[in-house]
């Protein structure tokens, strides 16, 4: 089993900036790749950024390519995202997500993972 927390949510004001952190713990060598969604509120959960349980390699959301990374620490088993230069439409809960298997090689889909942390909130006003 992996648990997963996410913390570092907030207010924060359009174009400032948020760090958000997700720590796993449990048996975290058979994760393969960990992933942030995010869900406004309304709408579907949506793809937001990925990375391989190594680092070696990530994707993004066109939406969030240039404004926000994300990274690991292994050694500290905690995974994050800086986001920059926030926007409105930024503003939802933000999830964690660990996979084990590698298929499908599809990272943008939330079917495809297995653990799931509760969220944090992020809220950019204008």
């Amino acid at each position: 089993q992996v648990q997963l927390v996410e913390s570092g949510g907030g207010l924060v004001q359009a174009g400032g900036s948020l760090r958000l952190s997700c720590a796993a713990s449990g048996h975290t060598f058979s994760v393969a790749a960990m992933a942030w969604f995010r869900q406004p509120p309304g709408k579907e959960r949506e793809f937001v950024a990925s990375i391989t349980w190594s680092g070696g390699s990530t994707e993004y959301a066109d939406s969030v390519k240039g404004r926000f990374t994300i990274s690991k620490d292994n050694a500290k088993s905690t995974m994050y995202l800086q986001m920059n230069i926030l926007k409105p439409e930024d503003t939802a809960v933000y999830l964690c997500a660990a996979r084990y298997s590698w298929s499908p090689p599809i990272q943008s889909n939330p079917s495809n993972y297995d653990y799931w942390g509760h969220g944090t909130q992020v809220t950019v006003s204008s």
